[in-house]
């Protein structure tokens, strides 16, 4: 595994080595978006790193003597690790192997100023943004500076405040490592964030937020920026609100940053043109286009040229949009106007004991259930945060580091009313609404989550909202096994695709032939097994639906120890993959390790609701053999363990009464079923720009319904785990007119596409009426 690697040359499959954030970069360089270039230091430089020094006994230790009831042994296991980090010499290798590609990057790219950013394997992932979390250096020169702040960004996955935040979402402290990249820096005069859907109410609106300077003003809640609402439908500005900014980050002399006071004459301006506001849309709009889901986007700006620094998904979405009720809203309880203004940055309705606090230090003032309020909250406020009712701010704006984290944790948050900790007393009673933004004197007696603020799905460990019954089956995909439990609090019946891969790469980290080839068998059975059981056991007794591993080899390679036994191929994704794998004498002894593990859990550990799906089945005759794996691996079709094929290659639609045979059901892969019958690449933006690329396609439809009518004839079952249901509302009618039995849908879209489907089918029953 590399140590280093160029920023272009990586993607969001290359997750385990480079992280979430450098991975979305690479990938956007790629599409031709306008990214500043870097390198990564990987994550097997930070693997190196710990294995050759004192830190591989240290982080252990210290992480072993935290008692997560007692904060202060959180504190001294972080303060412990991060000392070890900063104070331990690089072993001359892997300090030769950076400062050599360092020097490299400066020469090609005339490099005097760099960013050095934290990418972590949990990091910028639906459902856990990490903001602010992990550190970033910014304005760094010289080979010394540069490895000093790669060794601080390794020892920030260890604060207090990232302990705990992985400790809520539920990701294991020893499975997450560290990338670091090293990004040539832009001397921005304005920056700011934009969301392609607005996170408070879920509307169609792209929200974006401008400042000047340097962004870490904006996302640390120290300036309250611009604010500028576009019409997601034609892109036209629909508000603008100017904001006064007095103080901006900017690049000091020699490097670092240092803060000034902004001219008088520009404090009030317009901090983004009308002209450049339109081409960050257009940016975002292709972003979003890529990666098919709302996202987040960091950019900045010179006086020449607009960049991306950042992209994520948005990790919070409403269930919901529609306004609250007269008896809902706190409004409601009493005439009286609100004390405060600002901007609602996460939805929802509280109530509590103010409590203010001026910085960190004061964290232990604040009592569980009282309103946090503050000038601005940092990260170190997370572990407070999350245990405030609600969160009240006098800066910063929808994108700053309070309001993404109110989001996620599910607490009503009002950012940027200017003078909170003026006009609010402390240890009076007041109640939050962060849907609307207002802050009111005392309690509202009917003051509860209005009917557009419910908690978000990503966000929020209980009281999922409600779904309407629907006849078409409503199942969930689960990536990694740490979010099940909160996932199986969702009105779902199963989970219509767990993908092994997740798994692989989260808790075995490793090509499952190599740790063959080191005899480590075992190792390799009880991972996959703990991280199946894990989802199992959360969703029990209701089906679990585990898509065997659909690895492509260039996504193999790129795992520790995988070069040895992977091809370099042309064209991966038609190559050797899935069912291809697992009859070839080379893998099929990981792809029965796969399946001894599904029997540990069905035996074992008593859950008899593991059901096993294949991916991108070719042919019956395939089918045959894998059948005789399975059974001698006791895993045999019965009235409790059924048998699930991908529908993804058009052979499966076009003899589907013949591959029933074989199977209990189907599940349609649209993404690649699109790709094979248009025959245009699901990862060209090229052909996605000009419509090839497309669900909606007439003929992938007919070839879905050769399926439905092949399947439905044999007595089995037709679902679909694409996102086209949860993008497209039409493309969900027409499944579930055509008389799709299941749709497995993303967590945070199962409830509003609950009800579209619902809706459809009340429609469908009502014509049906007419017609009668």
């Amino acid at each position: 595994m590399p140590l280093v690697v160029n920023l272009e040359e990586t993607s969001a499959s290359d997750l385990p080595l480079v992280g979430g954030k450098a991975g979305k970069l690479g990938e956007l360089i790629r599409e031709g978006l306008p990214v500043p270039p870097g390198f990564v230091v990987t994550t097997e430089s930070y693997q190196s790193f710990v294995n050759a020094t004192a830190l591989k006994e240290i982080i252990p230790a210290a992480l072993g003597a935290i008692d997560v009831s007692q904060p202060a042994t959180v504190d001294a296991a972080a303060e412990r690790i991060r000392s070890a980090f900063e104070s331990t010499e690089f072993p001359s290798d892997l300090r030769r192997t950076i400062a050599d590609r360092y020097e490299q990057y400066v020469k090609d790219h005339r490099v005097r100023f760099s960013a050095v950013r934290s990418s972590a394997t949990a990091e910028d992932l639906e459902g856990a943004s990490f903001a602010g979390l992990q550190e970033t250096y910014l304005n760094v020169t010289g080979v010394e500076h540069i490895l000093s702040a790669v060794r601080k960004c390794w020892g920030s996955l260890f604060t207090s405040r990232v302990l705990v935040y992985r400790q809520r979402k539920g990701f294991d402290h020893a499975a997450v490592r560290l990338a670091v990249l090293v990004q040539k820096m832009v001397d921005a005069t304005v920056s700011g964030i934009l969301f392609t859907k607005d996170p408070n109410t879920g509307e169609n609106h792209m929200i974006v937020e401008a400042g000047w300077g340097l962004g870490e003003a904006i996302v640390g809640g120290e300036v309250t920026p611009d604010h500028y609402v576009i019409d997601g439908a034609s892109l036209k500005v629909i508000h603008k609100q100017i904001s006064e900014q007095n103080v901006r980050i900017v690049r000091a002399e020699g490097g670092g940053n240092r803060r000034e006071e902004v001219p008088s004459a520009e404090r009030g301006r317009q901090k983004l043109p009308d002209h450049r506001l339109q081409r960050l849309v257009s940016l975002a709009r292709v972003i979003e286009s890529h990666y098919r889901r709302p996202m987040d986007v960091e950019w900045c700006a010179d006086p020449e040229s607009l960049y991306v620094v950042q992209a994520r998904p948005v990790t919070t979405i409403p269930t919901s949009t529609a306004a609250p009720t007269a008896a809902e809203g706190p409004s409601a309880a009493s005439d009286d106007a609100p004390i405060l203004r600002g901007f609602g940055a996460s939805p929802g309705v509280a109530s509590g004991i103010a409590r203010i606090l001026r910085g960190p230090a004061e964290l232990d003032r604040l009592k569980a259930g009282e309103v946090l309020v503050t000038t601005m909250t940092t990260p170190d406020m997370v572990p407070a945060m999350s245990q405030a009712s609600a969160i009240v701010t006098d800066e910063g704006g929808m994108t700053c580091h309070a309001a993404i984290v109110s989001r996620e944790l599910g607490v009503p948050c009002v950012v940027g009313t200017r003078e909170a900790t003026r006009l609010i007393t402390d240890g009076a009673e007041v109640t939050v609404d962060g849907k609307t933004g207002s802050v009111y004197r005392g309690a509202r007696a009917k003051a509860k989550p209005s009917a557009g603020a419910s908690a978000p799905v990503a966000a929020t460990g209980a009281g999922h909202e409600a779904a309407p019954v629907t006849a078409t089956k409503i199942l969930v995909n689960v990536g990694v096994p740490e979010k099940a439990e909160e996932y199986a609090r969702l009105p779902v019946a199963g989970v219509g695709l767990l993908r092994i891969e997740f798994i692989f790469t989260a808790h075995v980290r490793e090509h499952p032939l190599a740790l063959l080839k080191k005899g480590r068998k075992e190792e390799l059975v009880r991972r996959l097994a703990d991280g199946i059981g894990k989802v199992c056991q959360a969703f029990h007794p209701r089906p679990v639906i585990i898509r065997t591993s659909d690895f492509k080899t260039n996504e193999y390679r790129g795992m520790p120890g995988g070069e040895e036994f992977e091809p370099e191929e042309e064209n991966p994704m038609i190559g050797w993959r899935g069912c291809s794998r697992y009859i070839s004498a080379v893998y099929k002894p990981a792809f029965l390790c796969e399946l001894e593990a599904i029997h540990r859990v069905r035996s074992e550990m008593g859950l008899k609701n593991a059901m096993v799906m294949l991916p991108f089945v070719r042919n019956t005759w395939e089918l045959e053999e894998i059948a005789e794996m399975m059974r001698g691996a006791g895993l045999k079709r019965s009235r409790d363990f059924k048998l699930y094929l991908m529908a993804e290659v058009p052979s499966t639609a076009l003899l589907a009464r013949e591959f029933s045979k074989h199977c209990d059901g189907f599940s349609i892969g649209s993404n690649d079923l699109t790709q094979l019958v248009l025959g245009a690449d699901r990862d060209s933006e090229t052909l996605g720009r000009m419509g090839y690329f497309d669900e909606r396609d007439p003929a992938v439809q007919r070839a879905i319904e050769l399926l439905l009518e092949g399947a439905h004839a044999e007595g089995r079952t037709v679902g679909i785990c694409g996102q086209g249901p949860s993008v497209y509302p039409e493309f969900a009618e027409f499944l579930v007119r055509k008389g799709i039995d299941s749709i497995s849908l993303n967590a945070d879209t199962v409830v509003t596409t609950t009800r579209t489907i619902a809706s459809l089918e009340q429609r469908m029953k009502l014509d049906g009426l007419r017609r009668d």
